[in-house]
């Protein structure tokens, strides 16, 4: 497909306004749908199909569109008025929904620019020592800074114990040497501040490390099936020296680690909206193929199991916003997410192939939209809520078995 090729979802309806509606959303939250919704069709339409179907390589990092949403008041939704943010009242509501948005046209620049730099590194940020929350948060929400959020392991994956944690900083006078290897980390080719977690005498740290510090390097970004605006790459750390007055977050003996609750517990539900938006853009290709045979009864059924399926993941990413904003951090909290997070990966799934059988054979070829999003939903397999520290094996906590924290 040619770069210069527009969104073939440009004046499709959205019909997510006829199938559902917000009201049960509070109004703040309706008008930020309306600024994301104007953004997505202004900024990302236009090059969707040039960001989606471009190889990885450090040189895409859309540094552009980071200025764009920085500009357009996007990076502030979910920060009080302090560092410049929005200062909303339903701020996670908010995030959510730009998610959604965003990932109407490319989940790949929602998940680069939106996940990681707001849910992830801003998160981060937003819960770290005053000194750091006052002087980089601002930047990050003004666009003047990319970051990096740094947890998963070639040996560890997603286990974040500290059993499982192979990234370690010793202390040294003034503060500490990394070393250690992270793997698949969002925007590491383009980031100036990365969040590593790691172990730090015996239990688990987070730190912030100048990507231009000696010892620093980064691999070439991964080729990936989909999502590729979202480039990954593995990051080495030999013996960087990382200072004191950069330790973002330490684990408090015998409490909750808190990057559990302020980041995993409140990032991870907020950046499923991503595959809701991927499976709302699906639909809304589909039904305008079918509706020119929609008078087959088969084509009637798939139809309505496609909607099925989305309503089921709009309604799971819903109760797990909600848990995020009202529940108390804990192993039940995580088991319900998890729970949630299942159900909104299959349903996502489930109805962009309901929606590939409603366009039929063409949806088949690199030059349709559906086979794009077909290979973008795919990546909801690969973010399991399956961490140690979060307790998230279900049959453990439902047999009454002993949680490994």
């Amino acid at each position: 497909m040619s770069p210069t090729t527009p969104s073939s979802l440009d004046g499709l309806p959205r019909t997510s306004d006829r199938l559902a509606d917000d009201i049960l959303l509070p109004q703040e939250t309706v008008g930020i749908r309306s600024e994301a919704r104007e953004f997505a069709q202004r900024v990302l339409a236009p090059h969707a199909a040039e960001l989606n179907y471009a190889t990885e390589s450090s040189a895409m990092f859309p540094r552009d569109i980071n200025s764009e949403m920085a500009k357009a008041g996007l990076y502030g939704v979910l920060f009080p008025a302090d560092v410049g943010g929005r200062g909303l009242q339903y701020p996670m509501l908010a995030a959510a929904t730009v998610l959604e948005e965003l990932a109407y046209f490319t989940p790949g620049v929602a998940s680069a620019l939106f996940d990681a730099q707001v849910l992830l590194i801003g998160r981060t940020l937003d819960v770290a020592p005053a000194h750091l929350r006052a002087e980089l948060l601002p930047r990050l929400v003004r666009g003047e800074m990319v970051g990096s959020f740094a947890t998963s392991e070639p040996a560890a994956s997603t286990d974040l114990s500290v059993a499982a944690m192979r990234t370690s900083a010793a202390p040294v006078k003034g503060g500490y040497r990394l070393t250690g290897c992270k793997r698949w980390i969002t925007n590491a080719c383009a980031a100036d501040i990365m969040a590593v977690l790691c172990v730090v005498e015996g239990s688990l740290a987070m730190l912030l490390v100048d990507m231009r510090a000696d010892g620093v390097v980064v691999h070439e970004p991964d080729l990936k099936m989909g999502n590729r605006v979202q480039l990954t790459s593995d990051v080495e750390f030999d013996n960087v020296f990382v200072p004191d007055a950069a330790v973002a977050l330490r684990r408090p003996s015998g409490k909750w680690h808190p990057l559990i609750h302020n980041v995993v517990l409140i990032a991870l539900p907020i950046y499923n909206a991503v595959y809701v938006g991927v499976a709302e853009a699906a639909r809304n290709l589909a039904l305008e193929i079918a509706r020119r045979k929609r008078d087959d009864r088969f084509v009637q059924v798939l139809a309505g199991e496609m909607e099925n399926e989305l309503t089921a993941a709009q309604l799971a990413l819903s109760h797990m916003i909600g848990l995020a904003m009202t529940a108390q951090p804990g192993p039940q909290t995580s088991v319900e997410t998890m729970c949630c997070r299942a159900i909104l990966g299959r349903s996502t799934r489930a109805a962009v192939d309901k929606a590939m059988e409603l366009a039929g054979g063409a949806s088949f070829f690199r030059s349709a939209r559906l086979e794009r999003l077909f290979r973008d939903v795919q990546a909801v397999r690969f973010h399991p809520v399956q961490d140690k520290p979060q307790a998230a094996l279900a049959g453990r906590f439902a047999l009454g078995l002993p949680l490994d924290e």
